[in-house]
């Protein structure tokens, strides 16, 4: 198999603002099939939209870009512009068409920059709203109808206007106990408990067939796979639960693979072959840059059968990418002024003037 195709089943981080020659010498040996932003690499919109330009033009097939763009403390682009309102401010604010709204205002505001992709929706339940799991805000409802009523109103939003959605993160973090960023949060639910309530709202998903993707989680749950082996990584999960049990048939991707819940655990050998053998189709590295090429050439020694399997799901997904819109100063503050009127609207004129309590507190490897 050629190893600049396996490239393809590698989602990266990028360092900076600029591409720098090192990275961009890195980038066309691999051909990553994608890259995914963060705060670090957003200084302004003209900026912005050159960066992935610049990316674009350096893959010589259609790279996913993608980005976390969800609302409140998760919303990348607040970098340079109005923080949407989160989740749980217009779950409580009780109206869809605001989350709607929402999505469509999402979805112009990640085309004009040359996205394609955007990590949402969370489809986790808020069990409680502040808990200490990485998901305070960040969940659009406290039972599985309310969350599929208004994640699916974001959900549909977003992709009407031409971006690609994420189902997150399967099969869920709320009722974890600790944050996966840090360490490997243990999951004690029964699996009759599960089919009631998480795996519900993701089975109602790919049901109706509502997701261009999904990502999974790091958590272990015995209920689900006792062998301790983290869902991001085991074959039971995702090959037997998400896509044979529940018949899922789009692009699978895990979490991010930088996070202490599998870096405190597994060498980087293992984790590769693991992501791509257990049923992913995409291997995220966001942070550890530095290790995309040694993660490239341990894809070359993977199953034959694994590696076309994530490869066509791959090819199938960037069939259906949307180009980006013409790029405009202009056009950036008045799509960016509708992500202000929206906050108003829900949040109301004096509380829209105040930022998320995290402003400016981002984690260590500043990913949720």
């Amino acid at each position: 198999m050629e190893r600049t195709k396996i490239g393809q089943l590698l989602l990266s981080g990028v360092p900076g603002p600029e591409l720098d020659s090192a990275s961009a010498a890195v980038f066309r040996r691999v051909q990553p099939g994608g890259y995914i932003l963060f705060g670090r690499n957003i200084k302004s919109a003209l900026q912005l939209r050159k960066l992935i330009d610049d990316l674009r033009d350096l893959s010589s097939v259609e790279p996913i870009i993608t980005i976390d763009q969800e609302g409140g403390r998760v919303s990348r682009l607040r970098e340079i512009g109005n923080e949407p309102p989160n989740a749980q401010q217009l779950r409580d604010k009780g109206d869809p068409e605001l989350v709607a709204r929402h999505g469509h205002i999402t979805g112009r505001l990640l085309r004009l920059f040359g996205f394609n992709l955007d990590l949402c929706p969370v489809l986790d339940i808020s069990f409680d709203d502040e808990a200490d799991n990485s998901l305070r805000g960040r969940c659009y409802g406290k039972t599985v109808d309310q969350v599929i009523h208004l994640a699916g109103q974001f959900n549909d939003g977003l992709r009407e206007e031409g971006i690609a959605s994420c189902g997150k993160h399967f099969p869920g973090y709320t009722c974890a106990t600790i944050d996966a960023h840090h360490e490997l949060p243990e999951v004690k639910r029964t699996r009759a408990e599960l089919d009631a309530a998480e795996l519900a709202v993701f089975r109602h998903f790919i049901t109706a067939d509502q997701l261009d993707s999904m990502m999974i989680c790091h958590a272990f749950y015995p209920a689900l796979d006792p062998s301790h082996t983290p869902t991001s990584l085991s074959e039971a999960v995702i090959t037997g639960l998400l896509k044979k049990e529940f018949g899922f048939k789009r692009l699978v991707m895990t979490d991010d693979l930088d996070m202490g819940a599998i870096l405190n655990h597994y060498g980087l050998d293992e984790t590769i072959r693991l992501a791509i053998t257990s049923g992913n189709d995409l291997a995220m590295i966001c942070h550890r840059i530095q290790c995309v090429e040694d993660a490239w050439r341990i894809l070359d020694h993977l199953p034959a059968a694994a590696l076309d399997r994530a490869l066509e799901s791959v090819h199938e997904f960037k069939k259906k990418l949307v180009p980006p819109d013409p790029f405009s100063e202009e056009e950036f503050k008045r799509r960016d002024a509708e992500v202000w009127q929206l906050r108003v609207d829900t949040l109301g004129e004096e509380k829209a003037r105040e930022r998320s309590p995290e402003n400016g507190k981002r984690s260590p490897v500043e990913t949720y």
